[in-house]
């Protein structure tokens, strides 16, 4: 069996729902164009890391790197939401285990096994947590497509996947890119309460309320935001519940540790509006929503209360 066939059956072995690979190509089209692009048109809005060269050439992250293998792991769980408007919003990624520690301690095994398959194999890896186009690269590994609201929808998880990837020094087989299969749907765009998907591809984070309830380090959230919010205090899931692919293939996760704390899907605005620092220190141990400090999680959760009739 070939190495990159190995390497594949490998990462299943480990956990992973989808593995692919993709080639760095030293004289390949630019990749970075589309977000330079988005990063010229100020969509970013505070987040300054997204500016790090780093990310518009893989090879400043790893210079002897010539395959990047990417992961894809399935975090949906069928619980739903309590209808109601006192019901605190938080997106799904968030409800259990924090998905860093997940993906980490399996890339973590599987760069470990890839290093002793030969002398002088370097790899690394990433998962959220360096200057990688994480979800361009899974496109061009075959993982999935591209959507219009800017995630990865695969065929058999829709888009409620978390992405990973190994560099490495090795030449694998590349898989052939993904094609993109949203065709004339719109739904993400036409859903979205702030139009922050102006078109196709480009998501602008001044509009986005996921932006906002997590990275926003404002005292207030901007008035043209308030009201929009529609309980939503930690992310915002509206265009991946409206998407067909997700609706059609979503299936529940078989990882335990995404299972979700039960306050992640039962608590109030009024709970979170008045939440004290050590309760939060309690409810989030272990959580990927600890980015969210306590003090945003009460402005966020009274602008909701703010604004109800």
């Amino acid at each position: 069996m070939s190495l990159d066939r190995q390497i594949k059956q490998k990462a299943l072995e480990l956990g992973f729902h989808k593995v692919g690979i993709a080639a760095i190509e030293p004289h390949a089209s630019d990749p970075a164009i589309h977000l330079r692009t988005w990063l010229n048109q100020g969509y970013h809005a505070d987040m300054a890391w997204m500016e790090n060269p780093k990310r518009q050439d893989i090879r400043q992250v790893m210079p002897e790197a010539r395959s990047v293998i990417c992961v894809a792991l399935n975090y949906y769980t069928s619980i739903a939401r309590p209808d109601g408007n006192t019901t605190a919003k938080i997106a799904r990624y968030g409800w259990g285990r924090d998905y860093h520690k997940v993906l980490h301690k399996k890339l973590k095994a599987l760069s470990t096994w890839i290093c002793t398959q030969g002398e002088s194999i370097e790899a690394r890896y990433y998962a959220d947590t360096g200057p990688v186009q994480d979800k361009v690269w899974a496109q061009q590994a075959g993982i999935g497509w591209l959507a219009k609201n800017g995630n990865v929808i695969t065929r058999e998880y829709g888009s409620w996947v978390f992405l990973g990837e190994v560099l490495t020094n090795l030449s694998l087989q590349p898989d052939r890119p993904h094609t993109a299969h949203c065709g004339t749907c719109t739904r993400c765009m036409d859903a979205c309460p702030t139009g922050a998907i102006p078109q196709p591809h480009i998501v602008d984070a001044n509009r986005c309320l996921a932006y906002h309830t997590i990275e926003n380090r404002a005292e207030t959230l901007p008035d043209t935001i308030v009201p929009h919010l529609q309980g939503w205090v930690a992310g915002c899931d509206i265009c991946q519940d409206v998407c067909p692919w997700n609706q059609r293939f979503a299936q529940a996760t078989d990882v335990p540790d995404f299972q979700p704390q039960p306050w992640n899907v039962t608590s109030t605005l009024a709970d979170l509006a008045a939440i004290p620092d050590e309760a939060y220190k309690q409810r989030l141990t272990g959580s990927a929503l600890r980015r969210i400090k306590p003090w945003m999680w009460r402005r966020n959760a009274q602008a909701n209360l703010r604004d109800q009739p």
